[in-house]
């Protein structure tokens, strides 16, 4: 499977099978979560922690997680640097697993972390954020299938909705360089499924943008933005990442995040 079928083809995944991890899965995830990079600074720290069942673990998870016996644990620092960071370096780590035939679902602000990071120390300035199990999925529940339905997990936001040209007046044309980047941006997940990034172009840069849609926004947007990279690599390209200071005149609800600009 390659990284662009794996963003076209995942889902949040809510019911396990029970089974723990073999060693040589494990030993490939905590390979992708040492190889997984963010060019966007701050502080995160990614983790990969089994726990027992037979001991009563119970994870109060909203999405009513059943029979992961695995978790990714995310903890980061309270900047927007951070935030990004960690959407951006975890998604290549929940991509992987897919990758791998394992299932997963990023859970932020909805669990109680005394459940998870008991006997977890973090360094300076990081708490746990976020978690996510990770296992072998099994068909989902009825239950399930009603909270999919009821939260549109299935629908994105029209592309015109979402990218448009330097001025903010016109889209993005079908034979722009950046549409195959920006169309798997449109299908990354963000909490809630609100799709909080935004995006202008302008000539070989493409600078982004996120709407004010709750706390967990730049983390969003930094999942997107993984989306766009991973596509930019798989085509062969590469860029840079930078803070401009004349930044494209936007909407007054857009906040101005970073820039991308494509080497040639």
């Amino acid at each position: 499977m390659t990284i662009i079928e794996a963003m076209q083809a995942r889902r949040s995944v809510r019911s396990f099978d029970g089974s723990r991890l073999t060693s040589i899965q494990t030993e490939l995830l905590q390979h992708a979560i040492e190889e997984s990079y963010s060019p966007f600074g701050g502080r995160v720290t990614i983790r990969l922690k089994e726990f027992d069942l037979r001991q009563g673990f119970k994870p109060s998870t909203y999405g009513f997680i059943k029979g992961a016996t695995t978790f990714f644990l995310l903890a980061m620092a309270d900047d927007e640097a951070s935030a990004l960071t960690a959407g951006f370096q975890f998604e290549q780590v929940i991509l992987h697993a897919w990758q791998m035939g394992l299932g997963t679902c990023w859970i932020a602000g909805t669990f109680k972390c005394s459940d998870f990071d008991r006997d977890e120390t973090w360094p300076d300035d990081e708490m746990l954020k976020v978690v996510s199990p990770v296992g072998h999925a099994i068909d989902p529940t009825f239950r399930e299938k009603l909270m999919r339905l009821a939260a549109g997990s299935k629908h994105r936001k029209p592309f015109d909705t979402l990218f448009f040209n330097r001025d903010c007046s016109t889209y993005v044309a079908p034979d722009n360089q950046f549409r195959e980047a920006l169309e798997m941006l449109r299908l990354a997940p963000s909490s809630t499924n609100s799709q909080p990034w935004r995006a202008l172009v302008s000539g070989d840069r493409v600078d982004f943008y996120c709407l004010p849609k709750g706390p967990l926004a730049p983390l969003d947007t930094g999942i997107g933005i993984c989306h766009f990279v991973e596509t930019e690599k798989f085509y062969g390209y590469e860029g840079t990442f930078s803070k401009i200071i004349d930044a494209p005149q936007a909407p007054d609800n857009w906040r101005y995040l970073v820039s991308y600009s494509r080497l040639s």
